[in-house]
């Protein structure tokens, strides 16, 4: 398992690992699920998709719901399918959700109140998501850095945790985390100094635009089945349907785009604090893949003599 932030080069590191070992890669991201959203997702190329098989990616429509019970399902059956064949498997992403559940297993949280839970939906139409959001920074702080203004799903789910027990939901996946991950998992993460990350992401974001991020969105507005709102509310696309819709200049799209991306970067960096026996490379300005390649090599030769 490789994780790390946005733009930390997982997602390269990943392909040339699994072409020095030959493995298959299981892509561990919620928005790469979706097909056609292959700009905003930064999907790896087609040309890399043909050399190395990918699994993961392109299995629901945009306008489809997902979750992390699905993802465990189809994981599984791309694990068994890899090993069936004597492959390793090189799983990679930055969703912290579904890597702490594939890891650990899911979060077995209090059950829910379909009561509480339209009530707070209806606050969310009503009111507007960020003031739940402000809702949830009061009674959890530790989750409301976590989770995305813009993750209505998770959101009302933290505050119905919240009203159902008294206790916030950080209180619950506390009691989650294991010592150990489950199965045989190796998990290596990468990280950079944070302002070489912000910069990263600055110009990945830009890379995206000039890449037609602005068309890839409308194209999908067009389509005649509606985007689902967990499509609807991943990082660059929502920002850019806001720009469609008249709400907001290209430039400025463009920087909260930037500023939004730094703040899931936040997000990912507080949960992977809480993920035990991860073995982190620290990436510096001199290394390039073949380097950071060369460390996991190392490292999963220690664990696998």
């Amino acid at each position: 398992m490789i994780l790390g932030v946005t733009a930390s080069g997982k997602s390269a590191l990943a392909f040339e690992l699994s072409k020095a070992i030959g493995a298959e890669i299981i892509s561990v991201d919620s928005m790469k699920v979706y097909r056609r959203m292959d700009i905003g997702t930064a999907k790896p190329p087609v040309e890399k998709q043909k050399l190395i098989p990918y699994h993961l990616i392109d299995v629901v429509e945009p306008s489809e719901a997902f979750s992390v019970d699905k993802f465990l399902d189809l994981t599984e059956q791309a694990i068994d399918d890899i090993q069936s064949r004597g492959k390793p498997v090189v799983a990679v992403g930055g969703t912290a959700m579904y890597i702490k559940a594939l890891l650990f297993g899911l979060f077995d949280g209090p059950g829910s109140d379909e009561t509480i839970r339209n009530r707070l939906q209806k606050s969310a139409n009503e009111v507007g998501l960020e003031s739940l959001h402000q809702k949830l920074q009061q009674v959890d702080p530790e989750a409301a850095e976590r989770i995305h203004p813009n993750d209505e799903k998770r959101i009302v789910r933290a505050l119905e945790v919240y009203e159902i027990t008294g206790k916030p939901i950080s209180h619950f996946q506390k009691q989650w985390e294991a010592e150990h991950p489950s199965g045989d998992w190796t998990v290596i993460g990468l990280r950079r100094e944070k302002d070489i990350e912000s910069q990263r992401m600055n110009a990945r974001v830009k890379k995206m635009i000039e890449a037609g991020l602005r068309d890839e969105v409308a194209a999908l507005l067009a389509e005649e089945k509606p985007l689902s709102q967990q499509a609807a509310a991943a990082i660059g696309y929502a920002e850019m349907i806001a720009h469609l819709n008249g709400d907001m200049e290209l430039d400025e799209t463009v920087e909260r785009i930037k500023i939004n991306t730094r703040r899931f970067a936040k997000s990912q960096r507080t949960w992977f604090k809480t993920f035990r026996n991860v073995n982190w490379i620290d990436i510096t300005e001199t290394d390039t893949v073949e380097t950071v390649l060369e460390k996991t090599l190392k490292l999963l030769n220690q664990f696998n003599p």
